[in-house]
């Protein structure tokens, strides 16, 4: 961590660069003393990122930044917030803290926070921040998580870690037990020092696959934000053994889209298949990705189009938490039959062909106010979809 960074003239040129060219910088360098120019480049490239995604540090002043991939990687403000509005209480410690997002958020629900980062230079410049922040109640800990759990002696309400998926070995990884820390290896002594944990994993982890890893699960959140699952959240419970609730949200701009069921429903609930009806439903992302194919279906009264295409129908318009269209026409697909649509956003779902492919077999141009889903009927027939948008 270098001071100067935060010396007021290099703060100035930072902030009056966000929007320059960046190549145009590094050739013209610049004068300051004690400091690269590689250096101030990466804290405009990294402080732009935040913009959108961490907005209070951003417009914070003399936050100090890491390079552009740990803010990538580490959670948006808006993600924080809504897992830590999930729990609250005395003491919560933070065992692979990075950037101090998620602690930030948790510091406004528990007394005390105890973030550990094992990386001195980003444990530093968090501990800077969290100052700049006023988040005075954030303990930083310069150590491996698990290690320090290991020697405390203090017992925690939560204990919250978000493991790396980029192992030392293997590169990028998605399974649990490939990732650092190997959470399924040390659950023992994470129970050991708490009643409850809350794991974030990728989106990519698939959700039978975690559930055999872990232990103790009591609830599995599924978060998107504007229709883009971001991460799943694994609330474990010491001793708890009965049924797994999933909870899917997709964040949006004015509301929340909420779903919640239990995942055996998934497999007891029944389906009724049927030819498209007047209004055409697709579930979020969130919802997609939690499996709950049939459940939705039966919660909301819905006949669903094919066992994989995952489109509902109905003849009667219902509010449901997804994307909602009425359908003005149905036509069987034929490659080489041309429609008198010129403009339209196409959508597949159970279907053999790219988006790209259907619009250059019909000369069809992306935009527009039609929509149309390629997808598969009950009778294992090719069909095109054309519909107009109400949600």
């Amino acid at each position: 961590m270098n001071d100067y960074i935060l010396h007021t003239e290099i703060q100035e040129f930072i902030n009056n660069n966000l929007n320059s060219d960046i190549i145009s910088l590094l050739l013209k360098g610049t004068s300051f003393k004690g400091i690269e120019t590689l250096d101030i480049i990466e804290q405009i490239e990294a402080k732009k990122k935040c913009k959108l995604k961490l907005p209070t540090w951003f417009y914070t002043e003399n936050i100090y930044y890491p390079n552009k991939l740990n803010i990538e990687q580490t959670s948006s403000e808006i993600t924080a917030n809504y897992k830590a509005k999930l729990i609250s209480g005395n003491a919560l410690i933070d065992l692979t803290g990075g950037f101090g997002v998620d602690c930030f958020y948790f510091s406004k629900q528990f007394k005390t926070v105890t973030q550990c980062e094992i990386s001195n230079k980003l444990s530093k410049l968090v501990s800077h921040n969290f100052f700049q922040l006023k988040a005075e109640n954030i303990i930083t800990k310069n150590e491996d998580g698990i290690a320090y759990l290991e020697t405390e002696k203090q017992p925690f309400d939560w204990i919250y870690v978000d493991p790396s998926r980029r192992n030392t070995d293997k590169g990028k990884v998605i399974f649990l037990n490939e990732c650092l820390p190997n959470i399924p290896l040390h659950l023992k002594t994470l129970f050991d020092h708490t009643n409850n944990i809350m794991i974030k994993t990728s989106p990519l982890l698939d959700i039978s696959v975690g559930i055999k890893e872990l232990m103790n699960i009591k609830t599995i959140h599924v978060v998107a934000v504007n229709n883009e699952v971001k991460e799943l959240l694994w609330i474990l419970e010491k001793n708890y053994n009965d049924y797994v609730s999933i909870r899917t949200v997709n964040i949006q701009h004015k509301e929340q889209q909420v779903f919640n069921y239990i995942i055996d429903e998934e497999s007891r609930a029944e389906v009724e298949y049927s030819e498209p009806l007047i209004y055409l439903y697709e579930p979020n992302s969130a919802i997609l990705k939690a499996g709950a194919f049939n459940t939705i279906a039966k919660h909301f009264d819905l006949k669903k189009l094919h066992k994989h295409s995952h489109l509902y129908t109905s003849n009667t318009l219902i509010d449901f938490p997804g994307r909602v269209f009425k359908i003005i026409n149905l036509i069987p697909y034929n490659k080489r039959k041309k429609l008198q649509i010129k403009k339209a956003n196409i959508t597949t779902r159970n279907f053999p062909q790219t988006v790209e492919q259907i619009r250059k077999n019909l000369k069809i141009n992306d935009g527009g106010e039609t929509y149309i889903y390629a997808t598969t009927n009950k009778m294992d027939q090719k069909i095109l979809l054309i519909c107009s948008k109400i949600i």
